[in-house]
């Protein structure tokens, strides 16, 4: 019976201080596995100006240069240069230990999973490894945000563990696009959105080397991650956007119709009020117009974006036309119940931001759905 075979993909950029300790272990694992699997050592090298390559090639790696800047590219180029139908990653710095690399590849062939990601949070995390606002705040949001928008049957637990192990075939299939560091939170998704088989192992996290200066850079990196879940979530703004308004709306509709309402020392539906309902509604439809953006992006989107972003031509030049049409006349009616006054004052408050706010809405919708069909053409 043919063996499979295992590749260890090493993103590399100017690592030759920790080099050794890495492939001092992967030579090591090798060695163990060897027996049940054909392994290979690829160091995917980004571009170092130090003697990672020498190094890499002196314990028996085979590297593989990446033109293109990023972690996620140097991950890409390596996972698809290698030989392996089992691929297994994780930084060059020895954060992650090889040395748990065995139970991964055992977890996913005999679980016939597609991907396994070891799990630092349910592992043991060494003094000074993992900053209080990743370990806290960082990671558990990400891991939020991406359980909440994708997840049907698997929870993810780590999102941001750089030590995985997942079959090339599965990962082919994902198309991952992700060049920087939020390649880590795309690849979750993509596996999420094609219902694979995940599962989480438990390992290790070490504090960098001394005098490493890492990669990684909080906030320009977490906010990379943050735009990467979102740019395949135009359903979650659709949710949030359509909510917010029903809400604000329906009470802005009720104001205008009922006038203050006097109960138990309060009074409800107010000019204040009526204008915060106002303030909200709109926003609500500008979230609905930033889903209905990305959606131009993405094939799995909902039947009410679908429809506005395949109408024809002729109907989407009626629809905006109708959406113009309708801010004008709000406010030509408004200017004419302002000149019986002499321009002095308005004495219809609550229909006031009731007409506004409802042309506006339209006029916001048909604006966002042209700048949307603007969008989609390449």
């Amino acid at each position: 019976m043919k063996k499979k075979s295992v590749s260890f993909v090493i993103p590399c950029l100017n690592e030759e201080q920790t080099l050794p300790y890495v492939l001092t272990k992967l030579v090591q694992v090798k060695k163990d596995l060897t027996a049940q699997f054909d392994v290979e050592i690829l160091v995917s090298d980004n571009g170092s100006t130090d003697k990672s390559a020498q190094v890499a090639k002196s314990f028996g790696a085979r590297v593989v240069p990446c033109a293109v800047k990023g972690y996620g590219a140097a991950l890409d180029s390596g996972i698809r240069n290698a030989k392996g139908e089992i691929i297994v990653f994780a930084d060059a710095d020895d954060t992650y230990d090889f040395l748990e690399a065995p139970a991964l590849i055992q977890s996913l062939v005999q679980g016939n999973y597609d991907m396994v990601i070891g799990s630092r949070l349910d592992g043991k995390i060494h003094k000074g490894a993992m900053p209080f606002l990743h370990r806290y705040l960082g990671t558990p949001v990400i891991n939020f945000i991406i359980n909440l928008l994708y997840s049907k049957r698997t929870k993810i637990r780590d999102s941001n563990s750089g030590f995985r192990c997942f079959t090339k075939e599965a990962y082919l299939s994902w198309n991952v696009k992700s060049t920087g560091m939020e390649f880590a939170s795309e690849l979750l998704i993509q596996s999420l959105l094609h219902e694979s088989k995940i599962h989480h192992v438990p390992v290790s996290l070490w504090p960098d080397k001394e005098g490493r200066i890492p990669h990684l850079k909080t906030w320009r990196d977490g906010m990379r991650h943050l735009l990467r879940i979102l740019f395949y979530a135009p359903h979650f703004f659709e949710w949030i956007g359509i909510g917010l308004f029903l809400l604000s709306y329906s009470n802005l509709l009720v104001g205008t119709f009922t006038g203050i309402i006097h109960f138990d020392g309060f009074n409800f539906y107010g000019g204040h009020s009526m204008i915060v309902f106002s303030f909200f509604s709109i926003m609500g439809v500008q979230i609905w117009g930033t889903g209905l953006s990305i959606a131009t992006k993405q094939n799995r989107i909902s039947k009410y974006y679908k429809k506005l972003l395949e109408l024809p031509e002729d109907r989407l030049f009626v629809f905006a036309l109708f959406g113009g049409l309708t801010l004008i006349s709000s406010l030509v009616y408004i200017l004419l119940q302002w000149k019986k006054n002499q321009f002095q004052f308005i004495n219809f408050e609550h229909q006031l931001l009731f007409i506004t706010t409802t042309s506006l809405s339209i006029f916001i919708i048909t604006f966002q759905t042209v700048s949307a069909h603007i969008m989609k053409r390449e």
